[in-house]
């Protein structure tokens, strides 16, 4: 059984209605007892009274017992008051675009009356109310929750059930949709392992509910993947930098005899035995423009800011069915040329033709090597430590654009030279030069690659993954003229535009200026733009000394954009 206090799956699911058991469920419960009205009706304990009534022989007893069971719902009803929090919930729930249902074993007239308690919440805040007086057998039948799909116009295991009873439970699985089990705070019946979740409260609902609608384009949500690799057991010895949000790259200790020439390597160490083994995959999902080039450098960028010298790449190559062998043979020839062109060897992966995609999509794998030493690792940082950034903000999405959206950016008074400047922000993507550079510096603790969700995802994936808060001035980042210029034509903002091409160093105080000297001997921008806090992990920023609000993204102004209808 899942709780939301822990909610690891036991199954997939994807849901577009919702329908609500009522008494116990959105009244509190309590309002009704139904043991002692059986009892006083002479039901037999642990027998449902609905289906005892309508077993009883004489036609003049079972209306009888009807007219008394709709009348004790009834002044059960005129006493019900709602569960905590009902009304927020129905209410963030039909926010979320889903469909709302009640599904009672209660007459409608009960369920109307319990209504008039609510403070805002009526009959027309639900989409189908399904009671006893509708022609269906009751619950545990599963008549009712497929009626329901079928009305509401989505399959049934599209359904999610919500109940603090068995009979509904036991409805959901027949019918195959997905069952919740409400404990309001109490404990849990012998019977809860026939639901699909089990969730204390109401409040717990808006978060289990949203696990079943889709996600936005682009990265997992970082508290989605957080829970996910918090989950994973990392027992291996030779795991020395594991998972995580923010930590773009996997370090693994080599074994003692492992050897590996050393001579090979861009900066030979005089160790002929490198320590650390740094692993890297990244695919390219973005760019129809030079992808290889992209998969190749943007693979590369992560490894060097760990430390690493990279040595080894491997490439899935997913082509679309209409692919024809020269297409095929021209892209692998390009990755292959990228790859030599880095110094790399390419040595391995793999090629398929599938309807799974609609144009080649590359999924990179970069290997490396260095001494332990050397390693840059995100949870070093320490408060008081300076955050630089090299060159400035959205080198590869200017690009991008200008390459994807030339006929849009044209159309709304761009020119060739402009386009072209943004079209030469590609032949700056690397970040291996400035890494190099910084690694001189013991006071380099960490550095982190701009990414997909731009500077902006790229600071807030720096704080969670060194532990640290980080404080941004908004007036030191630095923007190129076109960035701003392809952002204001498109209506984007330039801090979540993915970023390849920048990298972010958190360097001791000690260390900051001179790392600022040495990039720009070298003819590298560099800027401080803020500073490591002593505090639990999350991004602040000030403008002019003003507080303002540090933005999100959901997803990358790429994807948001829609590079594809913009053509």
């Amino acid at each position: 059984i899942v709780t939301t206090e822990r909610p690891l799956h036991i199954r997939a699911f994807r849901i577009k209605a919702l329908l609500f058991d009522f008494d116990g469920t959105l009244t509190h419960p309590g309002s009704l007892d139904l043991p002692g009205f059986a009892r006083s009706i002479g039901c037999p304990a642990g027998r449902p009274v609905l289906e005892w009534i309508e077993s009883l022989p004489d036609a003049h007893e079972r209306r009888h017992c009807a007219r008394l069971l709709e009348g004790f719902e009834l002044r059960a009803a005129a006493e019900s008051h709602p569960n905590p929090g009902a009304e927020e919930v129905v209410r963030e729930l039909r926010a979320l675009g889903l469909k709302l249902g009640i599904l009672s074993r209660n007459g409608r007239a009960a369920i109307d009356r319990s209504l008039l308690n609510f403070p805002s919440l009526t009959a027309a805040d639900f989409d189908l109310i399904i009671t006893r007086d509708t022609p269906l057998p009751p619950k545990p039948a599963p008549d009712g929750i497929l009626h329901a799909a079928n009305t509401l116009g989505v399959r049934v295991e599209e359904v999610m059930l919500v109940g603090d009873y068995v009979l509904g439970l036991r409805a959901s699985r027949q019918a195959g949709s997905i069952g919740v089990l409400l404990l309001n705070d109490s404990g849990r019946p012998p019977w809860s392992d026939e639901a699909d979740y089990v969730i204390t409260s109401l409040a717990e609902l808006p978060a289990l509910a949203r696990r079943g609608l889709p996600l936005p384009a682009g990265k997992l949500p970082q508290g989605l993947l957080a829970e996910f690799l918090d989950a994973l057991p990392f027992d291996d010895a030779s795991l020395v930098m594991g998972p995580g949000v923010g930590q773009d790259v996997a370090c693994v200790r080599l074994d003692g005899a492992t050897a590996i020439d050393s001579s090979a390597m861009s900066h030979p160490s005089p160790d002929p035995r490198p320590e650390l083994l740094a692993l890297k995959t990244d695919p390219i999902t973005f760019a129809t423009t030079d992808p290889a080039r992209y998969a190749v450098r943007v693979n590369i960028n992560d490894l060097v800011t760990c430390g690493a010298d990279p040595r080894w790449f491997l490439a899935g190559v997913l082509f679309p069915p209409d692919t024809t062998p020269s297409q095929a043979e021209y892209l692998l020839s390009d990755l292959a040329a990228s790859v030599a062109q880095e110094g790399l060897t390419l040595c391995g992966g793999h090629t398929e033709i599938t309807d799974a995609v609609t144009r080649p999509v590359i999924v990179g794998f970069a290997a490396g090597v260095l001494q332990r030493s050397d390693l840059r690792d995100k949870r070093s940082l320490e408060p008081g430590d300076r955050i630089l950034l090299t060159k400035r903000v959205a080198v590869e999405g200017t690009a991008l654009l200008a390459a994807e959206a030339h006929s849009l950016l044209r159309e709304r008074g761009m020119s060739d030279s402009e386009l072209a400047s943004c079209r030469r922000l590609l032949d700056h993507l690397s970040v291996v030069p400035e890494a190099r550079l910084a690694l001189a510096f013991p006071g380099v603790r960490a550095m982190h690659d701009v990414t997909e969700g731009g500077l902006a995802t790229a600071v807030t994936e720096f704080s969670i993954a060194s532990g640290h808060g980080i404080q941004v001035e908004f007036e030191r980042i630095p923007f190129y003229p076109q960035t701003l210029r392809v952002c204001s034509l498109l209506g984007l903002n330039p801090l979540g535009l993915i970023g390849s091409g920048s990298m972010l160093i958190a360097c001791g105080a000690e260390d900051a200026a001179a790392v600022l000297r040495t990039l720009s001997s070298a003819q590298i921008e560099c800027t401080e733009i803020g500073l490591v806090q002593d505090s639990p992990p999350r991004v602040t920023a000030t403008r002019a000394g003003i507080g303002e609000p540090w933005p999100e993204f959901e997803v990358d102004e790429v994807a948001r954009f829609s590079l594809p209808s913009a053509e």
